[in-house]
């Protein structure tokens, strides 16, 4: 859902990139010896200049009735971005999964899980495991899913219930047979989806995409990529609590956000995050990857595309939020807590929406036109929160191996 290409892509001479954080800039005289730098800092002089220029493209806020626009009509807005650009705007977000290996899925054991339709095919000396706890190590980070049904109302009975505005299939709620689940929301023309589906051919495997724009799921449904028997694509407004997900709660082993949380208004992001949350299974992880506060596109802003602090309006009708990891009194205000507390605006969201924090970072990347000789400061915040495990799981138990 984001309005301009944000990605700094890195590569080696094997043409795979890098995970960021490995090209330093020490020599400030080779910066065009390369089109990205990792971990620059900045000056004292750089971040007060940003810092200037941030106070002054907010003197002059959107008024009322405009502002009351942007939030109505966001669809609208959203909806006209994809038909003028269609799907040639953005570019694939390969990088996603070295940034992200939880969407990498050869790097899942989980993947080799049997089907619920094979589960009663399974002998009984294995059926320990096919039980919870399934861990898997990323990074020196463990995190778990669950391959086991959860106890409560048949999932039938519940979808239908909760979902009665979305066609559900008949076996329950789409991919309810896959033992890997992947929900992208604010999924634009798919290009993180397509990318995960195109690495990987196994049937355990269920993606899910969504995003507020009719035109952009339409984009996606008519791409030659998208199988229904492997992806759901549909509708969806993450603000809109009257709308459920179609897929019941703790269903989901990866919720992924990419650039979408900073799309909607900051006092709507914890509902939504916490929605979500509650859509994970035990040991689901949400990613995010998002904009940094006094990232170039925040200082490109003029006076009078200011809605509130730090959250802008593009030319288009689009909306973006900056997020920082320094506290913001007023979030800290909101969530009842005390500004003595040492944190952050999205640590503060995934907290507080009863996640555990994986990764938190800052990615302040220096890139360079060569050509023009131009240089170009992004900031991005880079994110992995954890839903805990439940009370008495074994976070031991062997991952099961096929034969």
């Amino acid at each position: 859902m984001a309005a301009s290409s944000p990605e700094g892509v890195l590569e080696t001479q094997d043409g795979k990139r890098r995970q960021f954080g490995n090209r330093f800039l020490s020599d400030p005289a080779r910066v065009f010896h390369y089109n990205a730098w990792d971990n620059v800092e900045w000056s004292e002089e750089q971040a007060a200049a940003a810092e200037r220029k941030v106070r002054e493209n907010s003197s002059q806020r959107v008024c009322p009735e405009k502002q009351v626009d942007y939030e109505v009509n966001a669809h609208k807005y959203w909806n006209d971005f994809y038909k003028i650009h269609e799907n040639g705007f953005f570019k694939d977000r390969h990088w996603l999964f070295t940034e992200f290996p939880e969407l990498a899925p050869s790097h899942n054991p989980l993947m080799d899980l049997p089907l619920d339709s094979e589960k009663s095919e399974v002998s009984k000396d294995r059926s320990g495991e096919d039980g919870p706890g399934l861990t898997t190590e990323r990074h020196g980070c463990s995190w778990t899913s669950r391959g086991c049904d959860t106890q409560g109302p048949p999932v039938e009975e519940t979808v239908t219930r909760e979902l009665s505005h979305l066609e559900i299939c008949g076996d329950g709620f789409p991919g309810s047979s896959a033992t890997y689940r992947i929900l992208e929301v604010g999924c634009g023309v798919g290009n993180t989806v397509f990318p995960i589906l195109q690495t990987n051919n196994n049937p355990n495997l269920f993606v899910y995409c969504c995003d507020f724009s009719a035109t952009a799921i339409e984009l996606v449904k008519t791409n030659s990529e998208y199988d229904p028997s492997r992806c759901f694509a549909f509708v969806h407004d993450l603000c809109d609590e009257d709308h459920s997900y179609p897929v019941p709660e703790g269903s989901l082993d990866v919720v992924a956000l990419i650039f979408v949380l900073s799309a909607i208004a900051p006092d709507t992001m914890q509902k939504a995050i916490s929605r979500l949350s509650q859509l994970l299974k035990p040991g689901g992880v949400m990613l995010l990857r998002d904009y940094g506060r006094y990232d170039m596109a925040q200082l490109r802003f003029k006076k009078g595309q200011c809605l509130s602090g730090n959250f802008y309006v593009r030319g288009d009708g689009t909306r973006v939020y900056f997020f920082t990891q320094e506290w913001e009194p007023a979030l800290c205000a909101r969530l009842c807590f005390s500004t003595a507390v040492p944190a952050d605006e999205l640590h503060a969201l995934f907290t507080a929406a009863g996640l555990e924090k994986v990764q938190n970072l800052v990615d302040r990347r220096l890139q360079v036109n060569r050509g023009k000789q131009l240089t170009m400061y992004r900031v991005w915040i880079q994110c992995k929160y954890s839903k805990p495990l439940l009370p008495g799981v074994n976070k031991e138990v062997p991952v099961p191996h096929t034969t």
